[in-house]
């Protein structure tokens, strides 16, 4: 039996990397170079990078700094960020990636996913869902793109229900309110994308311990557990440091719990 995924998700702007809060304020932690090189030592199940500059500046994939950092990685990568073409995907692929991301591309047009999950393969073809609350007042969320500045219209779960039609082999939902807060994953809603899709989900955006890794497998049904700030901080003030738990304690943390 094997283990539910832990997943570092890092942000790359303007050549270096950088953690945000609810989508803004990008800091500084350090070159991807390196970053990956310690993920090496410390045998990762994969990283998810995204380019938070590519979509919003209208502009495709940095290929060579993609390239370069995975030439550098020993565990998988998936990609996101810019990336609106098959020929884009290919470019990916042939460069190393494993798994590309499509958010806006996909959801501005789904034809795209199933063409692509039909030319690389559905496991190779992630739909990101960066969710937003309506408002203060509102319940429910919003899908979101462009670094969470546009919404879409419709209901996001049967957004994921349709992404799933067309293709996706898995879903990343992301919750834009809850990046970088560290206040837990919304169980509640992943949930209810995880009831209502038969492809796995990765949950992404406020894990702050360990035991959210573990509540958001075990009681939410996510497939993969993701986080950004857990692995790249340390301590109330949030000291950069790169981190990620020991094998034995992430099958102790799982136990019982398959992907």
């Amino acid at each position: 039996m094997h283990r539910s995924r832990v997943i570092p998700c890092l942000l790359l702007h303007r050549g270096g990397l950088v953690k945000t809060v609810q989508f803004a304020n990008p800091r500084y932690i350090g070159d991807p170079i390196n970053t990956v090189r310690i993920f090496n030592e410390k045998e990762v199940d994969e990283l998810l990078i995204f380019d938070i500059d590519a979509t919003v500046a209208g502009r495709p994939p940095d290929f060579e700094l993609i390239e370069e950092i995975v030439g550098e990685a020993f565990m998988p990568i998936g990609y996101g960020g810019g990336v609106k073409t098959l020929e884009h995907m290919y470019r990916l692929f042939r460069g190393g990636v494993e798994k590309v991301s499509l958010s806006s591309a996909a959801l501005e047009d789904p034809t795209l996913v199933g063409e692509a999950a039909s030319r690389f393969g559905r496991q190779a073809v992630i739909v990101t869902l960066d969710l937003k609350r309506r408002s203060r007042w509102r319940k429910g969320y919003v899908v979101t793109t462009h670094n969470g500045t546009r919404s879409l219209p419709g209901d996001p779960i049967q957004i994921a229900v349709q992404m799933e039609q067309a293709g996706a082999g898995e879903l990343l939902v992301n919750f834009v309110d809850r990046d970088g807060t560290m206040q837990g994953y919304d169980l509640e809603y992943i949930r209810e994308i995880t009831g209502r899709v038969d492809i796995p989900v990765i949950a992404l955006g406020g894990a702050g311990s360990l035991e959210d890794l573990r509540r958001v497998v075990m009681e939410a049904g996510a497939s993969a557990a993701a986080a950004g700030s857990l692995f790249v901080y340390y301590g109330k003030h949030r000291a950069v440091l790169i981190n990620y738990p020991s094998q034995e304690k992430l099958t102790q943390l799982m136990e019982g719990v398959s992907s």
